[in-house]
Protein backbone atom coordinates (compact mmCIF):
# COMPACT_ATOMS: atom_id res chain seq x y z
CA UNK A 1 0.00 0.00 0.00
CA UNK A 2 1.39 3.41 -0.95
CA UNK A 3 2.08 5.70 2.07
CA UNK A 4 -0.31 8.58 2.64
CA UNK A 5 0.91 11.82 1.05
CA UNK A 6 2.41 14.25 3.57
CA UNK A 7 0.49 17.29 4.64
CA UNK A 8 1.28 20.21 2.35
CA UNK A 9 3.53 22.75 4.12
CA UNK A 10 1.29 25.58 3.02
CA UNK A 11 -1.61 23.91 4.86
CA UNK A 12 0.51 23.70 8.00
CA UNK A 13 1.40 27.39 7.96
CA UNK A 14 -2.14 28.43 7.00
CA UNK A 15 -3.48 26.54 10.01
CA UNK A 16 -0.91 28.02 12.36
CA UNK A 17 -1.46 31.54 11.07
CA UNK A 18 -4.94 31.55 12.61
CA UNK A 19 -3.51 31.42 16.12
CA UNK A 20 -3.78 33.14 18.49
CA UNK A 21 -7.12 34.88 17.92
CA UNK A 22 -6.92 38.66 18.27
CA UNK A 23 -8.93 39.77 21.26
CA UNK A 24 -10.95 42.98 20.83
CA UNK A 25 -9.58 45.72 23.07
CA UNK A 26 -11.48 48.80 24.14
CA UNK A 27 -11.36 51.16 27.06
CA UNK A 28 -14.91 50.15 27.97
CA UNK A 29 -14.02 46.47 28.22
CA UNK A 30 -10.69 46.91 30.00
CA UNK A 31 -11.25 49.78 32.42
CA UNK A 32 -12.06 48.66 35.85
CA UNK A 33 -14.69 45.99 35.95
CA UNK A 34 -12.78 43.77 38.27
CA UNK A 35 -14.53 40.50 37.40
CA UNK A 36 -13.94 41.08 33.68
CA UNK A 37 -10.31 42.01 34.39
CA UNK A 38 -9.68 38.82 36.35
CA UNK A 39 -11.26 36.72 33.61
CA UNK A 40 -9.17 38.48 30.95
CA UNK A 41 -5.98 37.74 32.92
CA UNK A 42 -6.80 34.02 32.91
CA UNK A 43 -7.53 34.13 29.17
CA UNK A 44 -4.30 36.05 28.55
CA UNK A 45 -2.31 33.50 30.57
CA UNK A 46 -3.73 30.64 28.51
CA UNK A 47 -2.92 32.50 25.28
CA UNK A 48 0.62 33.10 26.53
CA UNK A 49 1.12 29.39 27.17
CA UNK A 50 -0.33 28.52 23.75
CA UNK A 51 1.86 31.15 22.09
CA UNK A 52 4.96 29.52 23.55
CA UNK A 53 3.93 26.04 22.44
CA UNK A 54 3.00 27.06 18.91
CA UNK A 55 6.11 29.19 18.49
CA UNK A 56 8.25 26.26 19.64
CA UNK A 57 6.51 24.06 17.09
CA UNK A 58 6.82 26.63 14.34
CA UNK A 59 10.55 26.89 15.03
CA UNK A 60 10.79 23.17 14.19
CA UNK A 61 8.35 23.38 11.27
CA UNK A 62 10.92 24.34 8.60
CA UNK A 63 12.86 21.12 9.12
CA UNK A 64 9.61 19.14 9.00
CA UNK A 65 8.31 20.92 5.93
CA UNK A 66 11.40 20.99 3.67
CA UNK A 67 10.44 20.02 0.10
CA UNK A 68 12.49 17.58 -1.87
CA UNK A 69 15.08 19.60 -3.88
CA UNK A 70 14.19 17.75 -7.07
CA UNK A 71 10.52 18.59 -6.66
CA UNK A 72 11.37 22.19 -5.88
CA UNK A 73 13.35 22.42 -9.10
CA UNK A 74 10.66 20.72 -11.17
CA UNK A 75 7.96 23.22 -10.16
CA UNK A 76 10.18 26.24 -10.69
CA UNK A 77 11.12 27.10 -7.09
CA UNK A 78 14.68 28.39 -6.77
CA UNK A 79 15.39 26.29 -3.68
CA UNK A 80 14.15 25.13 -0.26
CA UNK A 81 15.60 28.14 1.58
CA UNK A 82 13.81 30.63 -0.67
CA UNK A 83 10.63 28.61 -0.34
CA UNK A 84 10.91 28.68 3.46
CA UNK A 85 11.51 32.43 3.45
CA UNK A 86 8.24 32.88 1.59
CA UNK A 87 6.44 30.63 4.09
CA UNK A 88 7.83 32.70 6.96
CA UNK A 89 6.53 35.86 5.33
CA UNK A 90 3.11 34.26 5.02
CA UNK A 91 3.15 33.32 8.71
CA UNK A 92 4.31 36.80 9.81
CA UNK A 93 0.85 37.73 11.08
CA UNK A 94 0.90 34.79 13.48
CA UNK A 95 4.47 35.43 14.56
CA UNK A 96 3.76 39.08 15.34
CA UNK A 97 0.44 38.41 17.13
CA UNK A 98 1.91 38.07 20.67
CA UNK A 99 3.69 41.41 20.24
CA UNK A 100 0.46 43.11 19.25
CA UNK A 101 -1.40 41.45 22.14
CA UNK A 102 1.22 42.71 24.62
CA UNK A 103 0.96 46.21 23.18
CA UNK A 104 -2.81 46.17 23.64
CA UNK A 105 -2.43 45.05 27.26
CA UNK A 106 0.02 47.89 27.94
CA UNK A 107 -2.26 50.41 26.24
CA UNK A 108 -5.12 49.24 28.45
CA UNK A 109 -2.95 49.55 31.55
CA UNK A 110 -2.06 53.10 30.49
CA UNK A 111 -5.74 54.04 30.18
CA UNK A 112 -6.37 52.57 33.60
CA UNK A 113 -3.54 54.53 35.20
CA UNK A 114 -4.60 57.80 33.59
CA UNK A 115 -8.28 57.57 34.53
CA UNK A 116 -8.60 60.51 36.91
CA UNK A 117 -12.15 59.60 37.95
CA UNK A 118 -11.17 56.26 39.45
CA UNK A 119 -10.35 55.71 43.13
CA UNK A 120 -7.21 53.57 43.21
CA UNK A 121 -6.38 51.01 45.89
CA UNK A 122 -3.55 48.53 46.42
CA UNK A 123 -5.75 45.87 44.83
CA UNK A 124 -5.86 47.96 41.65
CA UNK A 125 -2.07 48.19 41.70
CA UNK A 126 -1.92 44.39 41.90
CA UNK A 127 -4.13 44.18 38.81
CA UNK A 128 -1.85 46.59 36.93
CA UNK A 129 1.17 44.48 37.93
CA UNK A 130 -0.58 41.36 36.60
CA UNK A 131 -1.12 43.14 33.31
CA UNK A 132 2.57 44.04 33.13
CA UNK A 133 3.61 40.42 33.82
CA UNK A 134 1.21 39.15 31.18
CA UNK A 135 2.53 41.61 28.59
CA UNK A 136 6.14 40.60 29.37
CA UNK A 137 5.43 37.04 28.18
CA UNK A 138 7.63 35.28 30.77
CA UNK A 139 10.70 37.18 29.60
CA UNK A 140 11.54 38.75 32.98
CA UNK A 141 13.04 35.93 35.13
CA UNK A 142 12.07 37.56 38.45
CA UNK A 143 8.40 37.69 37.41
CA UNK A 144 7.99 34.04 36.36
CA UNK A 145 5.77 31.73 38.36
CA UNK A 146 7.26 28.58 39.88
CA UNK A 147 6.20 26.28 37.03
CA UNK A 148 7.62 28.52 34.30
CA UNK A 149 10.80 29.02 36.34
CA UNK A 150 11.15 25.24 36.61
CA UNK A 151 10.79 24.89 32.84
CA UNK A 152 13.45 27.55 32.29
CA UNK A 153 15.81 25.81 34.71
CA UNK A 154 15.51 22.58 32.71
CA UNK A 155 16.62 24.35 29.54
CA UNK A 156 13.21 25.07 27.99
CA UNK A 157 12.96 28.48 26.34
CA UNK A 158 9.96 30.14 28.01
CA UNK A 159 10.37 33.74 26.81
CA UNK A 160 7.84 34.19 24.00
CA UNK A 161 9.70 37.16 22.54
CA UNK A 162 12.95 35.18 22.36
CA UNK A 163 11.12 32.35 20.59
CA UNK A 164 9.86 34.92 18.08
CA UNK A 165 13.42 36.11 17.40
CA UNK A 166 14.66 32.53 16.95
CA UNK A 167 11.89 31.75 14.50
CA UNK A 168 12.11 34.98 12.51
CA UNK A 169 15.91 34.75 12.17
CA UNK A 170 16.28 30.98 11.76
CA UNK A 171 17.20 31.30 8.07
CA UNK A 172 19.69 34.12 8.66
CA UNK A 173 23.42 33.79 9.33
CA UNK A 174 24.51 34.22 12.94
CA UNK A 175 26.23 37.51 12.07
CA UNK A 176 23.43 38.86 9.91
CA UNK A 177 22.86 42.53 10.88
CA UNK A 178 19.07 42.10 11.08
CA UNK A 179 19.42 39.15 13.46
CA UNK A 180 21.97 40.89 15.67
CA UNK A 181 19.81 44.02 15.77
CA UNK A 182 16.69 42.05 16.75
CA UNK A 183 18.60 40.31 19.56
CA UNK A 184 19.93 43.63 20.86
CA UNK A 185 16.46 45.21 20.79
CA UNK A 186 15.08 42.19 22.65
CA UNK A 187 17.62 42.69 25.44
CA UNK A 188 16.54 46.34 25.70
CA UNK A 189 12.87 45.30 25.77
CA UNK A 190 13.42 42.81 28.59
CA UNK A 191 15.29 45.46 30.61
CA UNK A 192 12.42 47.87 30.00
CA UNK A 193 9.85 45.37 31.28
CA UNK A 194 12.01 44.58 34.33
CA UNK A 195 12.31 48.29 35.11
CA UNK A 196 8.57 48.79 34.64
CA UNK A 197 7.69 45.92 36.96
CA UNK A 198 10.17 47.16 39.56
CA UNK A 199 8.71 50.66 39.45
CA UNK A 200 5.18 49.30 39.82
CA UNK A 201 6.26 47.46 42.96
CA UNK A 202 7.43 50.73 44.56
CA UNK A 203 4.49 52.90 43.48
CA UNK A 204 1.87 54.33 45.84
CA UNK A 205 -0.88 54.11 43.25
CA UNK A 206 -3.25 56.36 45.18
CA UNK A 207 -0.93 59.31 44.41
CA UNK A 208 -1.53 60.91 41.02
CA UNK A 209 2.14 61.89 40.61
CA UNK A 210 3.26 58.28 41.14
CA UNK A 211 0.75 57.00 38.60
CA UNK A 212 1.95 59.51 36.03
CA UNK A 213 5.55 58.44 36.57
CA UNK A 214 4.53 54.81 36.11
CA UNK A 215 2.55 55.73 32.99
CA UNK A 216 5.62 57.45 31.50
CA UNK A 217 7.70 54.31 32.07
CA UNK A 218 4.91 52.27 30.52
CA UNK A 219 5.02 54.39 27.36
CA UNK A 220 8.78 53.85 27.15
CA UNK A 221 8.14 50.10 27.26
CA UNK A 222 5.56 50.39 24.48
CA UNK A 223 8.15 52.27 22.41
CA UNK A 224 10.65 49.44 22.99
CA UNK A 225 7.99 46.92 22.00
CA UNK A 226 7.34 48.80 18.75
CA UNK A 227 11.07 48.77 17.94
CA UNK A 228 11.17 45.05 18.66
CA UNK A 229 8.27 44.47 16.27
CA UNK A 230 10.11 46.35 13.52
CA UNK A 231 13.24 44.29 14.21
CA UNK A 232 11.25 41.10 13.66
CA UNK A 233 9.77 42.48 10.44
CA UNK A 234 13.28 43.27 9.23
CA UNK A 235 14.31 39.66 9.87
CA UNK A 236 11.30 38.43 7.90
CA UNK A 237 11.76 41.10 5.20
CA UNK A 238 8.11 42.15 5.42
Amino acid sequence: MAPAPPCAPSTLFTALSNFPPKLPISKQNLLPKRQNNQQSYRIEFEISRRDSFLLSFLTLAPSLALPDPANAFSIGISGPKDWLKEQKKKSAKFLLAPIDASRQILNSAYLLLMDKQFDYTNKDLEEVQKMFRSAARDCVPQERNSFVAFQANTGVEVCTFRLIVKNASSLLDNKDPAKLQAEAILDDLIRSFASLNGLAGDTAIELSSRREKLADALMDTISSLNKFEQGIKDCLEV
